[in-house]
C-alpha cells in the first residue's frame, strides 16, 4: 500500500468556482465511495481549529453537473484541488460622453 503524500490546499486557492476533491482524508466521512467533487460557493470564515474550513458548494455529478448543495467541514490538509477558480477579469468602463449644456 503506498501512502497518498499530498501537501493539501493553500486556503488562498479556495475561491469560488474552484473544484476539489474530497475524501477520507479530509474528512473521515467521506472515505472510501463516499468520496466526492464539491464545487465552490463559499469558503466561511468564522474560526475553526487549526487546519480545519467549512466549505460551500455543489456536490458534481459523474458528468460534471451540480447534484446537491452542501456545507462541510473539511481539513484544509487533505483536499486535493481538481479545478483553480476561473480568473476575474475586470471589465474596463468607457468614459461617459461629455454632457452638453444650452446656454
Amino acid at each position: 500500500m503506498t501512502a497518498d503524500r499530498r501537501a493539501g490546499v493553500d486556503l488562498a486557492q479556495l475561491r469560488p468556482g474552484a473544484v476539489v476533491h474530497i475524501d477520507g482524508q479530509a474528512s473521515v466521512q467521506f472515505g472510501g465511495e463516499r468520496a466526492l467533487r464539491l464545487r465552490l460557493v463559499a469558503v466561511d470564515d468564522r474560526p475553526t481549529y487549526y487546519g480545519w474550513v467549512w466549505l460551500t458548494g455543489y456536490v458534481l455529478g459523474p458528468g460534471g453537473d451540480a447534484v446537491a448543495k452542501r456545507e462541510l467541514y473539511v481539513q484544509l490538509g487533505g483536499l486535493r484541488l481538481l479545478a483553480p477558480a476561473p480568473a476575474v477579469v475586470q471589465q474596463q468602463r468607457r468614459a461617459a460622453a461629455p454632457v452638453r449644456v444650452r446656454a
